[in-house]
Parts: C-alpha cells; structure tokens; sequence
C-alpha cells in the first residue's frame, strides 16, 4: 500500500508538472497588412519570431497573419490589437490619422538620416514624450523605413516643376502634405492598395521606399523613380510599430514576459529599422532589373524641395502647440535624438 501512495504521488506531481508545463506555452497571434513576400513580413517579424520560439525554448512562439488574414482593413490594426481580437499588430502609426500626432515628427520632410538611427530615435522619443498616445496599448517597437522615393508610371520627375499636378499616393498626412506643398495631389491610400489604384489611373504614381516596391508591383506598374541624392536626408519616411494587446501582455508568465521585453524596445526597433534599409538595396535590384529608369535628384534641386516643404514642419509646431504640448522644442527633441544616434 505504501509502495502504491509513492508511486500515485509521484505520478500526480508528474502530471501536474505537465499541466504547468503546458500552461507557460504561449503562441501569440500576429496580424499586420503586407503581403508574406515583403521585406517587414520575411526580414522581420519572422525572424523576431523566431528568435522569441528560441530563446524561450520554443515557450513564447507567433502565429503571423499577413495580408488582412484575419479580417478588417489596415487603418483598424491598432484597435484589432486594443480590443483583443488578435494579440499584436504591424502596423504603420499614420494609418490612423491624427490618433498619434507626437510621433509623427519623424515623418515630417527631410528627418530621416538612417533608417536605423531614426527607429533608435524614435522610441527614445515615444518613451519620453509620446506614452500617452499609445497608453491603451503594449507598445513593443518603433521604426522607420529608408529614405522614400517617387515611382511614376509614365511621367519622369526630375525636379519639383514636374510633380505639379500628379495624383501621388501618399501613406500618412504629413507625407500628404509634403507633397501638396511640393505641387502635386496627394492621394492617401494604404500600400497595399497601390497596385490597383496604378492599374485603373487613379494614380500616377506613389511615394515609397525601395524594400517594398516589388511586392506591390511597382517594378511592372512603373517606367521611372526619382530618387534623392543619398548625401541628403531621406524625403520622408513613415512610422511602424508593433503594438500588443496589454491584457495579453500583463497575462504572460514572468520568464516569458521577460524573454519579450528583452526583444523589444529601442534595440529592437533600431534591428528592425536597419533590416529595412538593408532590403532597400534588393528590392532595387529588382526595379532597375525591370528596367525602371532611376532618375537621382541632385542637392541642389533638393534645396528647392526642402524651402518648399519646410511649412510643413511649422504647421506641426502649431498643432501640437495648440493640443497642449511644446511642439518647437520637441521638433528640436526629434532632431537632437537623430543625430545623437546617427553614426
């Protein structure tokens, strides 16, 4: 009898060491708006995924669904992730306009230097000063893309007289805006809607960065691209973030918790930023193997692009001044943190 109580002890503490076992497994559900073919969706979420499953010993691991997978348009990725319907989103900040208006500094005109230095600044800066625009959710990275670019499927734009009136599509109001100042119509649309909107006629272009232009066809769809001379600061860029559902966050198991913070935050985000950058120079490949014609845009022309976007940045000072805060400082707050990170 006594032999038959160890052994039943034995095998409930056994069973009960599975239960808890399997109780800190957690798979977190992933949901963001490209395509499994561009660079944010192969370079990096999978990736990070990866290396969450490895360093927990396969305890934390990702479901990611791209594409919409799951339902709903890209503007109501972040409320997806507020409300629980998935677990975290990829998202870009601007989608839901004028709901992150500090943030949107590093999307003003000629901001970025690097796509890296930018993310690293970028999250300082939410850290500081932008909590609170994000305070219903877990906010586990911030980054930006390289520098942007002008793809036009007829017309060749070499200098700011040529954008006078092309329909461009834009991915965020102040990129909006830039190009309003610069002459043309800006038309607001998330990327994946690009390849259709060229197809019918109604754009004549669209403004993005070399990474993703072959996985929405802009290597079929476009003849010409204006690039900016790279010894000046990028024309744009745009803000990512991955935010997570903050129940789920709260309900995740210490070691596991641990494991995320350790893969996010200002580190993360600056990897995030730099794989970006670096799947620029393949994704160009592919547009000038497509025989898209690459038009630089010399310093000299790009002055004149500057003076006429440099509105753009006052009236940003005067919006955030109006919502309460001190917009010219923390303008001079984004600029100091991306040279201070800058290399």
């Amino acid at each position: 009898m006594k032999k038959l109580i160890t052994q039943t002890a034995i095998a409930v503490v056994l069973f009960g060491s599975a239960i808890l076992a399997n109780a800190q497994e957690v798979t977190l559900k992933i949901h963001h708006f490209l395509g499994p073919k561009a660079p944010q969706h192969a370079k990096l979420l999978v990736p990070w995924c990866e290396k969450l499953a490895k360093d927990s010993n396969n305890k934390l691991k990702c479901q990611i669904y791209p594409a919409m997978q799951l339902g709903g348009t890209p503007p109501q990725l972040y409320d997806q992730a507020r409300d629980g319907v998935v677990d975290a989103v990829f998202t870009i900040a601007g989608y839901s306009a004028n709901r992150f208006p500090l943030i949107e500094v590093f999307e003003l005109p000629f901001m970025l230097t690097n796509a890296e230095a930018v993310s690293r600044a970028a999250w300082d800066y939410y850290e500081a000063y932008a909590k609170a625009e994000f305070a219903d959710t877990k906010l586990l990275t911030v980054n930006v893309h390289g520098p942007g670019n002008i793809f036009t499927a007829t017309k060749k734009v070499e200098n700011i007289v040529d954008l006078k009136g092309m329909k461009l599509r834009a991915p965020t109001r102040q990129t909006n805006k830039m190009l309003a100042m610069m002459g043309a119509s800006p038309v607001g649309m998330p990327v994946p809607q690009v390849p259709e909107a060229l197809s019918k006629g109604v754009i004549d272009g669209a403004v993005v960065p070399y990474e993703v232009a072959p996985a929405i066809k802009l290597n079929e769809l476009t003849k010409h691209v204006a690039e900016t001379d790279r010894s000046y600061n990028g024309l744009y860029t745009t803000v990512f973030i991955i935010a997570m559902n903050k129940a789920k966050y709260d309900g995740l198991p210490d070691d596991l918790k641990k494991i995320l913070d350790a893969n996010t935050g200002r580190e993360m985000s600056g990897q995030f930023g730099r794989a970006m950058s670096e799947a620029d120079a393949e994704g160009k490949a592919k547009v000038t193997g497509s025989g898209v014609a690459v038009h630089v845009i010399p310093k000299s022309e790009l002055e004149n692009w500057k003076k006429a976007t440099d509105q753009v940045d006052d009236e940003w000072v005067k919006d955030i001044t109006a919502k309460g805060h001190d917009g010219k400082k923390l303008l001079q707050v984004a600029r100091d943190l991306i040279q201070k990170h800058t290399k």
